[in-house]
């Protein structure tokens, strides 16, 4: 009795931990994308963008999403270079005081751009977007995931991903890095310089790395949120603790709602069931985990796409047609000719999911 005692009360303290430790970063989630120098603040709508540099003379962003809206505050007039990467190669900047596209200083068909804007005393907002991001259509992206010790390796994933045509942008369901470290961070944002798309993800486990908040957050932004392209909504989860924080929950009803009747895909990283089941790579609570995809179904998510299992899974949760691709090179599965592999979906507003595709990096052949 006194051992299982013992056992229930560390089961416990766990999970304590973990619902902390989602707290932590959904609270920290709220400060992303906001930042201020002596005469300068930023205010990035959504917190779709992390700021990764900034001064009063410079501004540089990382971008989470295709479009974002950002407001410029100063205290005296600036000359500001705007800078951002991740972004779209088509990505447009608009200034909405004087709705005037401000043409790019460099990087016009490239994932990192620069603008020179002269800005008067008060606040200016400037949207960036592709220039169909806001027209209904159908389109392609891609999914990566759990990339982790395999970082060495990941190049030649990149070349495949750079070779399929028409990709508008890739996905990733976390576990970018090995620890989360700052060094590994910055690695992997290096190695994503050859990417011809902007790569937009939320953590895994791997990235809570030793800090209190993980430093993930500063690197690649919010853990979760939600932007919209061609009329699909795409709503990204913090399952990194294989849990959601209440507060994320509150967010999750609100994305739901203004996604219901379009078509809404749903990322996260641990998935609320393991399809296998032998593994116990899922929520640490099923009760959470029924109510989750619950709320999903409900709602008509049409999609949903998890990492975290290190292959490659299709089937349904609630109804919803759900995938695992944990395909990024770290440890695979023993038996698992699976191998280091992609996604790649089309998607259309008026007609839902398309088509899926597994590309197989290693063997160079592809599953329907």
């Amino acid at each position: 009795m006194r051992a299982r005692a013992w056992f229930g009360l560390t089961l416990g303290l766990l999970a304590a931990a973990c619902l902390r430790a989602a707290e932590d970063r959904t609270r920290h989630d709220l400060d992303v994308g906001h930042a201020h120098s002596a005469a300068l603040s930023v205010d990035v709508g959504g917190g779709l963008a992390a700021v990764r540099a900034l001064t009063d003379q410079r501004v540089r962003l990382w971008l989470s999403a295709p479009s974002i809206e950002v407001t410029l505050t100063t205290q005296r007039a600036l000359d500001l270079t705007f800078a951002v990467e991740n972004a779209m190669p088509a990505l447009v900047l608009t200034r909405l005081d004087t709705a005037v596209s401000v043409p790019p200083v460099s990087g016009e068909d490239a994932t990192k751009k620069e603008w020179a804007l002269a800005l008067p005393v008060g606040s200016t907002r400037v949207r960036l977007a592709a220039p169909e991001a806001a027209t209904n259509g159908p389109f392609r992206f891609a999914l990566l995931s759990d990339v982790q010790e395999a970082i060495d390796r990941v190049q030649d994933i990149f070349t495949l991903v750079n070779a399929e045509p028409g990709l508008s942008f890739l996905l990733g369901a976390g576990d970018l890095t090995d620890e989360g470290e700052h060094d590994e961070l910055e690695r992997f944002q290096t190695e994503l310089a050859s990417l011809h798309v902007p790569y937009y993800t939320t953590l895994g486990n791997h990235e809570l790395g030793s800090e209190a908040v993980p430093a993930y957050q500063d690197w690649f932004g919010r853990c979760n949120f939600q932007f919209v392209h061609r009329g699909v909504y795409f709503t990204f989860l913090d399952t990194a603790s294989a849990t959601i924080d209440e507060a994320a929950y509150a967010w999750l009803d609100t994305w739901l709602a203004r996604g219901q009747g379009s078509v809404h895909v749903a990322l996260m990283h641990i998935p609320p069931f393991d399809p296998v089941g032998t593994r116990n790579a899922a929520f640490a609570s099923r009760g959470e985990a029924a109510t989750l995809v619950g709320k999903l179904a409900r709602a008509g998510v049409d999609l949903a796409l998890y990492g975290h299992i290190h292959s490659y899974y299709s089937f349904e949760n609630g109804g919803i047609p759900s995938f695992i691709s944990g395909g990024g090179g770290a440890h695979p599965e023993r038996a698992d000719d699976i191998g280091r592999h992609f996604m790649v979906f089309e998607i259309d507003p008026d007609r839902g999911v398309v088509s899926s595709r597994v590309v197989r990096v290693d063997r160079r052949d592809e599953d329907d």
